[in-house]
């Protein structure tokens, strides 16, 4: 090496300091890639992003190759540095080329390309698999035994790298990749995405219908009774009952009930024999294991009863839906009839509607763990039933009481903060 020209050294050391950026931003490009981009990316028949993926299976290789081959450039880069420095001003010229080799390799060589791998690892780490591929199979001996030091010395300190690193999300990470996507998911989209990994948190207790508004038949009431309540039903499928709703004998479709009172009339013995056998499920059954029991025994309405089978409410395919896509009402008022607007900008809400369909409408973050209704949770908080004009704060929410009664708060007034929108 001492006879060649010093041009020539020049620029075999501009030609290391490069392979060292190369090195340097590769190996921060491959660690930090995104490994579900690069997983779809493979397997929409990229071959970079293949052999990408088959150099991480085993980081404590990859690394090794990387840490060889850039710890070579590097000693070769220092010996020419070296003599240069011997050619142009002796001995005592070494500790400059040593300072300015340094702070060359550290700016060039380290800092600007981790930082461009750091915010385009796809560019480097990509064209990276094609070089480190067959390189790791050429110096597979050498890599191979430094894994073997390596992974000992892991295991004495109580570390299994065979183990590898595990990249699956759990739900509240997943939670929180969707929730920040951004531009890049809808935001229609990405609420669905939200409510299908709420489903499991939430139980049927939480969207049934309470037993006092569910809407059915009692068999014991006049023919002319039942008929009128058929008529005048907005609901397609009505449960039946024997002496009240604490005693369900079935469910029937109000299609079929008017057919079959324009075919033979329907009298009792008729409405006994078009419903179907009533679907009991626990309070406590998850939204999302519902969804599926709905679909694998193909209901539509299932009875919600406690631990005492005691009817509770009513639960519909219609109503677990709603948690996913949202209301079908264009309009959260045009369905929640709990909520009106009053001409001053306020809100009136009845507090029987339930916390979830509260926080929906008016994207709130009430807490959902404890009661189920509006009205739970401001008797929980006050411990007592407050008089009308008493206001409070719920959550950050200035809320005024407006009409009481023995069990309970009927009606709140809600100012609305300039710039909150309520959800369309």
């Amino acid at each position: 090496m001492n006879e060649l020209p010093l041009t020539g050294l020049f620029v075999a050391i501009v030609i290391l300091i490069a392979l060292s950026a190369f090195f340097s931003g590769s190996e921060t490009a491959l660690l930090t890639i995104n490994r579900y981009k690069l997983r779809h990316l493979a397997d929409h028949g990229n071959r970079g992003a293949r052999l990408a993926c088959l150099l991480l299976e085993r980081p404590d290789r990859l690394i090794g190759l990387i840490l060889l081959v850039n710890s070579f450039v590097n000693t070769m880069a220092s010996a020419i540095a070296t003599i240069i420095a011997l050619r142009l001003g002796g001995e005592a010229a070494i500790g400059i080329a040593a300072g300015i080799l340094t702070l060359v390799i550290l700016v060039f060589g380290e800092v600007t390309p981790k930082t461009y791998a750091t915010l385009h690892p796809e560019r480097l780490a990509l064209p990276a698999a094609y070089v480190y591929t067959p390189l790791l199979k050429l110096l597979s001996p050498v890599v191979w035994s430094v894994s073997i030091v390596t992974n000992g010395l892991l295991r004495l300190m109580g570390i299994a790298p065979e183990g590898g690193s595990n990249t699956a999300l759990s739900r509240e990470e997943l939670r929180t990749v969707v929730s920040e996507s951004g531009a890049m998911v809808p935001e229609r989209s990405r609420d669905m995405l939200l409510a299908i990994l709420d489903l499991e948190h939430a139980t049927v207790e939480d969207i049934m219908i309470p037993r006092h508004e569910v809407e059915g038949i009692d068999i014991q009431d006049s023919e002319e009774d039942i008929l009128q309540t058929i008529r005048n039903t907005g609901y397609t499928r009505l449960p039946l009952f024997d002496g009240g709703v604490d005693n369900v004998i079935g469910v029937f479709h109000a299609r079929n009930a008017l057919h079959a009172l324009l075919d033979k009339g329907l009298d009792k013995a008729r409405l006994l024999e078009i419903a179907r056998e009533p679907y009991f499920i626990p309070e406590g059954t998850p939204l999302y294991q519902q969804l599926l029991n709905f679909q694998r025994l193909q209901r539509r309405v299932a009875l919600v009863v406690d631990e005492y089978g005691d009817f509770m409410g009513l639960i519909t395919l219609t109503d677990l839906l709603e948690e996913i896509v949202g209301e079908f009402a264009t309009d959260p008022f045009d369905s929640l009839s709990e909520i009106h607007r009053a001409e001053d900008g306020s809100l009136l809400i009845d507090c029987g509607i339930s916390l979830r369909d509260l926080n929906r409408a008016l994207r709130w973050e009430l807490p959902t763990d404890g009661p189920k209704t509006l009205n739970g949770l401001i008797l929980e908080y006050l411990e007592t039933i407050p008089e009308p004009g008493t206001s409070l704060k719920l959550n950050e929410h200035p809320i005024e009481i407006i009409q009481t009664a023995d069990a309970g708060v009927k009606m709140i007034k809600v100012l609305q903060r300039p710039g909150r929108k309520v959800r369309r």
